[in-house]
């Protein structure tokens, strides 16, 4: 069989191209997702080459900036081995089947449907960016950008004891995955002041400027986003210093080091798919294309202010 795969051709082209396989056992795709916020830059060619090596995904084919094979959110049905017909994720760009080794395949539970399973790769990113915090229990809690990331972010804040969590987005239609999760909603210029901990998502400046500025008197405020090879100013003057405040970068690569004696990469995915069982969840599904159509569609679904996550559909035999 020859795989099919979506290959970003050139700055903002992509095609559909002929994929290897790899090695290990045969799965069939049935969907992936788009994660909008790192596509956009790989389909933009802003991938800066000092983070080229660091960026490169699991299975990529093609160096960057292009053309290049990318992506990390794949759901598919094992058709050999020893999970044959087991349902799983995996860590694959968006390609019709693929080989992997089963040690890199993990088994959906019972409860969470392969229709949300491709919310994995996100919400492992959700829990670092979390542990990354120090959040805990009673805390007034603000993430700034409402994209799947942030969202995610928010909703297990929210599952915090005690914990105020306000979601802070310029896209008012934001509001409703703010409710859904119990969260407080606010456009930037109502957002909350002296937070314990303040969250940046957006992948914007402004937003991360914003971020310093709700930041309470020695709170924390994460960087979770990546802006590629943008250059980002920031106001480290007027009282940047005085309030004492810190500012954490996060990045998924890599577990928090508080972490690193008990949990490795592989029980922090699995934890991941564990949380999906939640029907809530689903609202951060914005939309769905076939995969035979999502060279022509990329595109807008990447420059839409709307899109969340982007499920990809594939027609299997």
């Amino acid at each position: 069989m020859n795989a099919m795969a979506l290959w970003c051709t050139s700055e903002e082209t992509a095609e559909l191209r002929p994929g290897v396989e790899g090695d290990g056992v045969l799965v069939d795709t049935v969907f992936s997702g788009i994660s909008r916020g790192t596509e956009s830059l790989v389909f933009r060619g802003h991938i800066p080459p000092s983070e080229a090596t660091r960026m490169r995904g699991p299975a990529q084919e093609g160096d960057f900036p292009f053309p290049v094979k990318y992506g990390y959110s794949a759901v598919g049905q094992v058709r050999e081995g020893s999970l044959n017909g087991q349902l799983v994720f995996a860590l694959h760009p968006h390609q019709d089947h693929f080989r992997l080794p089963e040690d890199n395949l993990y088994a959906l539970p019972d409860d969470v449907p392969p229709e949300r399973a491709v919310l994995a790769a996100n919400m492992e990113t959700a829990l670092n960016i979390l542990w990354d915090s120090e959040a805990t229990a009673g805390d007034q809690i603000a993430v700034v950008g409402a994209g799947v990331v942030g969202s995610l972010v928010a909703y297990l804040a929210a599952r915090l004891p005690g914990a105020k969590v306000a979601i802070v987005d310029s896209n008012p239609s934001r509001r409703t995955v703010a409710e859904e999760f119990s969260c407080q909603f606010s456009g930037p210029e109502e957002a909350p002041h002296d937070c314990d901990v303040v969250i940046h998502t957006s992948g914007t400046e402004a937003g991360l400027v914003s971020s310093l500025g709700m930041a309470g008197q020695d709170a924390t405020v994460v960087e979770a986003s990546w802006h590629g090879d943008r250059l980002v100013s920031l106001p480290l003057g007027a009282d940047f210093h005085s309030k004492r405040l810190r500012l954490q970068s996060s990045q998924v690569g890599a577990l928090p080091p508080s972490r690193t004696p008990r949990w490795n990469h592989s029980r922090r995915l699995a934890t991941a798919i564990d949380l999906l069982a939640d029907s809530r969840l689903d609202v951060l599904i914005s939309g769905e294309s076939e995969f035979a159509n999502l060279p022509a569609e990329y595109g807008t679904i990447l420059s839409s202010p709307d899109t969340l996550c982007h499920r990809v559909r594939y027609t299997t035999s």
